[in-house]
């Protein structure tokens, strides 16, 4: 599913026009964003959580040379779903 089928679904079930349909999705997406890159964490309840994780510096190897390296230290994105989404997900037909 792209961002174009997101804006046509909103459009569908709620009834504007395509353009508004497109900057309601980008709003939502830009809060996202904007809260993520601050290093803080988003939880949507019943969907899932974003969860911004910071890892330390760490020694790594260059494969084709076998030379060690430092890995600088970075943040890092991971989505755990919810129980319900989970459920959802694993739901025989």
């Amino acid at each position: 599913m792209t961002k174009a089928d997101i804006f046509e679904k909103v459009q569908e079930c709620i009834g504007l026009s395509k353009k508004e349909s497109a900057e309601m999705v980008e709003a939502v997406f830009a809060i996202m964003k904007s809260t993520l890159e601050s290093g803080e964490n988003l939880k949507i309840s019943g969907f899932g959580s974003f969860i911004v994780k910071q890892k330390k510096d760490r020694r790594g190897r260059n494969p084709q040379t076998g030379e060690t390296i430092t890995i600088e230290a970075r943040r890092i994105l991971t989505f755990k779903p919810s129980g319900t989404l989970r459920d959802n997900i694993n739901k025989q037909p």
